[in-house]
């Protein structure tokens, strides 16, 4: 009781003010303090905080045991500290200062998600050319890691050059059969995950690796790019849909829609195969156009002109 009337009579003479403040200071310690230990989650700074935490109790043991010399050397170290981990962890503060700067702000946030399209797109344009099969997924708000009992943790920075070699099909390349993942923080997580076959009935051209890039949107947000190994297509997949044989323009455009929350996914899914068709639509007019006939040609010379005119098949159609 006695202690209930003291708080209440330390509480009488705070000021709303104070009270907002002191929960103000407690809160952006707390949050800085959570965001230091989220960014060096996984690096060598995690392995220097222990280190920290180990000299920081053995200096307290030594002060309780009035042990004179060690307390001089782990006071002395500590002393330069702040110095010792600027020199020997620059690399790792410069990235963490870099990943924070990313999520404070929208334009942070849309710069990294248009390198890392850019990366991903040119990996995925690379892989379709050289008729390289690959399946691109994307975390969004569910979280993927249930998916990753069959695949490999990589946590790396996402590259185009990284992304093909995790697909090029080797003996000694156990990886290029799965699907990469990369998580919210725009990093690859892990590579050779195997992903859910869809339930839904597909044409029979599609292939294990389309209904893999579409079971996985259909169970989750995921969003999904899939390379046809047989046709060089780069497709997009989202909400069970599929947009076929996209270029990598119209692509580009229907991510980074998706990953600004401009619209809905299965609005531009339908949006970019309408793109896709009208986009093909032309280069087949195109292709199908005579060449101009110039008005003082006549006789003979007038029928070989109509006939270098006509039309070829167009090669890599949809099929």
């Amino acid at each position: 009781m006695a202690g209930l009337n003291a708080i209440a009579d330390m509480m009488r003479d705070v000021t709303p003010r104070e009270v907002v403040t002191t929960a103000l200071d407690i809160f952006i310690v707390y949050y800085v303090i959570y965001r230091v230990l989220l960014t060096i989650k996984g690096t060598r700074a995690a392995q220097m905080v222990i280190g920290i935490v180990l000299i920081g109790a053995g200096f307290f043991v030594a002060e309780r045991l009035q042990m004179t010399t060690v307390s001089w050397l782990l006071d002395n170290f500590i002393s330069y500290f702040i110095i010792i981990v600027i020199v020997v962890f620059q690399q790792d503060i410069r990235r963490g200062l870099m990943r924070l700067g990313q999520k404070v702000g929208p334009f942070g946030r849309t710069h990294a998600v248009t390198q890392a399209l850019d990366e991903v797109l040119s990996a995925c344009d690379q892989l379709a050319k050289a008729r390289i099969g690959a399946i691109v997924v994307f975390e969004r708000e569910a979280e993927l890691v249930d998916f990753f009992d069959h695949g490999k943790v990589v946590d790396a920075k996402v590259s185009q050059e990284l992304l093909a070699a995790l697909f090029v099909p080797s003996r000694d390349n156990k990886l290029h059969d799965g699907a990469v993942v990369i998580d919210k923080e725009l990093r690859i997580r892990a590579a050779g995950v195997v992903l859910p076959l869809s339930r839904s009935d597909l044409p029979e051209e599609f292939g294990t690796r389309h209904r893999a890039a579409l079971g996985i949107t259909e169970e989750t947000d995921a969003v999904a790019i899939v390379v046809s190994e047989e046709r060089g297509e780069v497709s997009l997949c989202y909400r069970g849909n599929i947009a076929r044989d996209m270029e990598i323009p119209t692509l580009r455009g229907a991510l980074q829609g998706l990953f600004e929350g401009e619209k809905e996914g299965a609005q531009i899914a339908d949006e970019a195969q309408a793109a896709a068709d009208i986009a093909k639509g032309l280069a087949a007019l195109a292709a199908e156009r005579p060449e101009p006939v110039d008005s003082e040609t006549t006789g003979p010379t007038r029928t070989a002109s109509a006939r270098a005119g006509t039309p070829r098949p167009v090669e890599g159609g949809s099929s």
